[in-house]
């Protein structure tokens, strides 16, 4: 079996452009984004391996954040789901799979998390 190394964040919460319906076009609208990177681990962790060794939590947020192009509506959130996988495997070689969750929280009632997960693996 290969190790591999598992990177999230969970539960970020950024506004986006997105959305078909006349009431969400024009305004973005908050989605709760949880996002994990598949890499290839270093042979051993040690005490005072430096972050090169791994990837910054931070480049997470901010495929879902400011890799977002502004200014661009999203139809749907798998669109907004593909930019960030692709954003993340430019960004660096070593991420081997992106996964992103998606919850729409505007027409979430009662508790309900509506979205989709998308899972894209390196070509």
């Amino acid at each position: 079996m290969t190790d591999s190394l598992i990177l999230e964040v969970a539960d970020f919460e950024h506004d986006v452009l997105t959305g078909i319906y006349s009431e969400e076009t024009g305004r973005p609208q908050p989605l709760r984004f949880t996002i994990t990177v598949r890499l290839t681990p270093v042979d051993r962790y040690e005490p005072d391996t430096p972050l090169e060794a791994s990837k910054n939590y931070m480049d997470l947020k901010f495929a879902a954040s400011e890799a977002l192009p502004e200014g661009v509506h999203f139809k749907l959130i798998e669109a907004v789901a593909d930019h960030i996988c692709e954003t993340l495997f430019v960004q660096d070689a070593r991420v081997q799979a992106v996964t992103v969750k998606i919850v729409k929280l505007a027409i979430s009632e009662n508790g309900e998390r509506i979205g989709m997960t998308l899972t894209r693996e390196r070509k």
